[in-house]
């Protein structure tokens, strides 16, 4: 069980409209950085007098954290942080590449020069974070630059798919140093997926997308000790044959 010096730096300082909210936010950012370490022990009661409230928010933050696979609740054993795998990894990546090149695709058709115009502004963000080494704002401006593509999709089923998946996908990317410090050599790669959107190439956007995504599973599977999970797609090639054996 995590103490409260732990918790109490990752408390919110505010702009969540219930206690739910707010400790799920709190929650959230802990497991996703590690605070909260995998197989963790999650008991509502000391998690409520530690963040300052009852017990039915902090039962409602662990519902929503289990319904995007950050916390998995065990008969009779109560709530604890979900273990991390190479099999889950695969499983996220798999669901991932189905759905997030897909979504881009969509997004490359509709493309707005206000969409562009966000997406770069976003990614500019993220340079510059990665530039300088902010973990926080790191992850923060990658998750905008890649939804201000998924967006442009317009597409709120594919979106409400993405999200759990991207957060289950998160404390992996987080939990591997070198896949962190090589974000800012990933900056070519957003840079085409970018260039192919506002080009109206969904094949190329497609591609570029899947290809990202492979890249990064491949990476953290191989720092767990495993083999790499998916083969990069060449063009005019099919992605749904990628998977690596």
């Amino acid at each position: 069980m995590p103490s409260a010096e732990k918790l109490s730096a990752l408390r919110p300082a505010g702009g969540h409209r219930t206690l739910a909210e707010r400790a799920f936010a709190t929650l959230h950012e802990a497991i996703v950085t590690g605070v909260l370490a995998p197989g963790e022990r999650l008991p509502i009661e000391e998690l409520a007098e530690i963040l300052e409230m009852s017990p039915m928010p902090i039962r409602e933050a662990l519902r929503l954290l289990d319904s995007v696979g950050l916390v998995e609740n065990i008969p009779h054993r109560g709530a604890r942080v979900t273990e991390l795998s190479i099999e889950d990894l695969r499983e996220v990546y798999e669901a991932r590449l189905a759905l997030e090149p897909l979504c881009v695709r969509h997004a490359a058709e509709n493309f707005t020069d206000a969409d562009a115009q966000q997406a770069t502004a976003r990614l500019a963000e993220h340079v510059r974070a990665s530039k300088q080494r902010a973990l926080g704002p790191i992850w923060s401006s990658h998750t905008a630059f890649h939804f201000a593509l998924y967006e442009a999709a317009k597409s709120r089923w594919m979106l409400r798919l993405i999200h759990p998946l991207w957060e289950s996908s998160e404390r992996y990317r987080f939990a591997m140093l070198p896949v962190r410090l090589n974000l800012d050599k990933r900056r070519l790669e957003h840079e085409r997926i970018l260039q192919a959107c506002i080009d109206h190439d969904p094949d190329a956007a497609s591609l570029e997308l899947h290809n990202h995504l492979a890249r990064t599973a491949n990476m953290i599977a191989r720092q767990m000790g495993g083999q790499e999970l998916f083969e990069l797609v060449a063009a005019g090639a099919e992605p749904d044959k990628a998977a690596v054996g």
